[in-house]
């Protein structure tokens, strides 16, 4: 039985720089069952991959505590 890749879509407002998404990127990076983030700065999106699925509130927890606003996670 192979593991089906688990890929989260969240929408952030505030996000304005490189600084800003290497922020984001280190934080989601420290969460445990997350494999990987990549961040459109222009499009404000950060895709998450991960291992297991974890619940939506502690990505957004994760973010909003630096700050920044959480549209959407799908």
């Amino acid at each position: 039985m192979f593991n089906k890749k688990i890929q989260k879509t969240v929408i952030v407002d505030g996000m304005k720089c490189n600084h800003c998404a290497k922020k984001v990127e280190t934080a989601l990076n420290k969460i445990e069952n997350v494999k990987s983030v990549k961040i459109d700065l222009d499009k404000q999106k950060v895709l998450i991959t991960l291992l297991n699925d974890i619940d939506d509130n502690i990505i957004r927890n994760t973010i909003e505590e630096l700050d920044y606003k959480v549209i959407s996670i799908n």
